[in-house]
């Protein structure tokens, strides 16, 4: 009954219409069970000679094929060969939709209504990614609608420790331009905190090149502050000006001349969009540039932050890596990630764009990855 009135809502809003039309573009094929459901992949292709694989498991980017300056067409996504691979421990969110609070909750605990909610502590003492069993591991349902790849998940009421129950859609498009347009959108029965993200490890000279290509990443970042964090990650609430200091990207970096200098062995912190928190449409949050194969990829959306990761904690190089697609192993800075996002801990911070959604509000968060080469 409660699926029943929250797909009528989400109807009712034009959110979501459940023809199954399969457009061109479009194909879907079966890749395994997870607890007795059916993984489906399914590649939306453009006429750019451009590539992505989706699963539902998850809502996850599997995979990016696309072109370089001279037509040769590489995978640039990190992730796994089949489902048993993003069912293992050490898979590190490989592409997944993370909610229902993405990044961390510190000490797993926040204040709502008078109440003390507290939920899971993962990563302990803390929240990280939605907990034990977070949005990145659940069978999302899936439907095709026109050139849009449409996914749905119901949370209930207490998932995780989280109060009220939660309708979720992530809508997939990919356009003829190269661009990769996400669009997640909740509601809920309950006040509760709503973060969502994409978090997918792009390397653009290739899924599996490594730190020694990644290094030669040209990077730009459209933010002035960054949320400053304590040894464990958890924001200390400081808000603090990018200038002077090696989190400012907002000229173009070379990552590797820079991704050693900072603190933690690599970047892994939440950055502030220009005016970010004051508009919501759309804008440039990265530009990143691979110059040798003249791969780009341009980042815009409407969240108030970013979190650069640069995949610190995957293995060194003088240890077993992680065992990725083609069989190829993935090590440490082999890969970084734009995860678009509300401020991790926003529900601790008042000081923090509010990341709490009522009844009858809608969560919004429009994300495009843009995928070209050099003129």
């Amino acid at each position: 009954m409660l699926l029943k009135s929250f797909l009528t809502l989400f109807e009712v809003m034009g959110i979501l219409k459940m023809a199954q039309t399969h457009a061109t573009g479009i194909t879907m094929k079966s890749w395994g069970t997870v607890a007795g459901k059916e993984v489906k992949m399914f590649t939306l292709k453009n006429h750019n000679h451009q590539e992505v694989d989706i699963l539902n498991y998850g809502a996850t980017i599997r995979a990016v094929r696309t072109p370089d300056k001279n037509g040769k067409v590489v995978d640039v996504v990190l992730g796994f060969d089949n489902i048993e691979g993003y069912l293992q421990k050490d898979n590190p969110y490989f592409g997944a939709t993370v909610g229902r609070v993405a990044n961390r909750i510190a000490k797993g605990t926040f204040q709502l209504n008078g109440l003390e909610i507290n939920v899971s502590k993962n990563i302990p003492p803390n929240t990280l990614h939605g907990g034990f069993k977070g949005w990145n591991s659940k069978i999302w349902e899936s439907t095709i609608r026109g050139d849009e790849l449409v996914m749905t998940l119901l949370s209930e009421d207490g998932d995780e420790g989280f109060p009220g129950a939660v309708i979720a859609t992530t809508i997939f498009r990919l356009k003829n331009d190269g661009t990769l347009s996400i669009v997640m959108k909740a509601c809920d029965t309950k006040a509760t905190p709503i973060n969502l993200t994409n978090h997918s490890y792009f390397n653009l000279a290739g899924h599996a090149t490594n730190a020694s290509e990644l290094y030669k990443h040209s990077i730009m970042l459209n933010a002035d502050r960054w949320t400053v964090t304590d040894t464990d990650s958890i924001p200390t609430g400081e808000i603090r000006p990018v200038a002077d200091s090696i989190m400012d990207l907002r000229s173009p970096k070379i990552l590797g001349d820079v991704i050693n200098k900072v603190p933690g062995g690599g970047y892994d912190y939440n950055f502030c969009i220009v005016n970010g928190e004051k508009n919501r449409d759309n804008k440039l949050v990265a530009k990143v540039i691979h110059p040798p194969s003249g791969r780009t990829l341009e980042v815009y959306a409407n969240q108030p932050g970013v979190q650069l990761y640069t995949a610190n904690f995957l293995p060194d190089t003088n240890a077993t890596g992680i065992s990725g697609k083609e069989g190829k192993s993935y090590f440490k800075h082999g890969a970084f990630c734009l995860e678009t996002q509300n401020y991790p801990d926003a529900v601790n911070h008042v000081n923090f764009p509010d990341s709490i959604i009522k009844p009858g509000d809608l969560y919004y968060h429009t994300v495009e990855y843009k995928f070209g080469v050099q003129a």
